[in-house]
């Protein structure tokens, strides 16, 4: 919104020209959307334990994990109006890619939403089931998968994959890149979603995915540092970095909340959602396998439950301690503060690691 009004009056006032750069406009949306997490979070928290809208803790997790039982959930509303406030402010309104990214927030959140609501409210233990999340979620991935099928971000890299850590090196998948997109955006959203499990643990990932997909972002929105670091150059990718700021602003905002011992919980309404439109960024800007990296830790948390599933029913037994992985770690003696730490130690270094895929090309 502050480009389009007052971009147009930099004719009149100099000084308005900043807001044509996607560097300042990135940095007003990080404050932006912290600020407005800092004021409408102790409201919310007030009015969500006002009505009782408190995480039930499972009786098979850690022991120390039954203290947070009644602490109020569904904190991803916080983290959701932040970032759309955030966003629509200083993002192009006009960018295809950040409409998109604004209809994932609100598709996912209400699904989300809707799986909170039933349990917190209805008292439905079970939620919306695993089957209709997946269809909900199936729908958009299947929307975006027409759209990109029609209207390729970039026609010339339409269904590659791009090879990190290589030079000029891009595989044609043809139709099956469009699988790879749904993979992408599904899997994202439902591994946050799992590593949702520990104060702080997953908006601190998510803060540090959020950042280095900012930075990829802005470089391959841009002509020529896409053309000298030889990554596929997307037009009016950059704008996707005012978005993935606002996401860094309200989520570091929320972590002030939601660090050890948590005043509240995101719930699945910003777990899903914020996993989605991580996947989503990484399809719009060509770096599907530089989010399993820099997603390592939650691609991990994902595969310990897959891995623990399919043993359990072929031997009755499990192969972690508990899943996700997380958990298996507290119950083998280390802290809930230690093991989200380290969790964030080893997002940090995956981070490191996939940003300097672009130099060693």
């Amino acid at each position: 919104m502050f480009y389009h009004i007052l971009y147009s009056l930099s004719e009149v006032f100099t000084p308005l020209n900043v807001f044509q750069y996607i560097t300042f406009r990135a940095g007003g949306a990080i404050l932006t959307s912290l600020i407005i997490t800092f004021l409408i979070a102790p409201y919310i928290i007030r009015t969500l334990k006002k009505y009782k809208i408190s995480q039930t803790v499972r009786d098979d997790g850690p022991s120390t994990h039954k203290l947070k039982s009644g602490t109020t959930t569904m904190g991803g509303i916080i983290i959701i109006i932040s970032l759309l406030i955030s966003t629509l402010l200083w993002a192009r309104l006009d960018n295809i890619f950040i409409i998109w990214l604004i209809l994932a927030t609100v598709f996912f959140g209400f699904i989300g939403f809707a799986d909170d609501y039933l349990k917190l409210i209805k008292k439905n233990p079970k939620g919306l089931s695993a089957r209709k999340k997946l269809v909900f979620q199936s729908i958009f991935a299947i929307f975006v998968i027409v759209y990109l099928f029609f209207y390729p971000t970039n026609i010339q890299f339409a269904t590659i994959i791009d090879i990190p850590y290589l030079k000029d090196i891009f595989i044609e998948m043809s139709y099956f890149y469009f699988i790879i997109v749904f993979f992408v955006i599904v899997g994202s959203s439902n591994a946050v979603n799992l590593t949702d499990g520990q104060d702080g643990l997953a908006i601190g990932n998510i803060i540090i995915v959020a950042m280095a997909l900012a930075l990829f972002a802005y470089l391959i929105g841009n002509v020529n540092i896409a053309t000298y670091l030889k990554v596929p150059y997307i037009n009016g990718a950059g704008e996707i970095s005012v978005f993935l700021m606002a996401l860094f602003g309200a989520g570091l905002g929320f972590l002030w909340y939601n660090s050890y011992p948590a005043e509240i919980f995101m719930g699945d309404t910003g777990s899903l959602c914020l996993g989605a439109v991580l996947g989503l960024s990484a399809v719009f800007i060509k770096q599907e396998l530089i989010l399993v990296i820099l997603g390592g830790v939650f691609v991990a948390e994902a595969l310990s439950v897959m891995i623990q599933v399919s043993v359990f029913k072929r031997t009755k037994k499990r192969f972690f301690k508990m899943a996700p992985l997380h958990h298996h770690f507290e119950l083998g003696g280390i802290s809930e503060i230690k093991v989200t730490i380290r969790f964030w130690i080893v997002g940090i270094v995956l981070a490191i690691l996939a940003v300097s895929s672009l130099k060693l090309r």
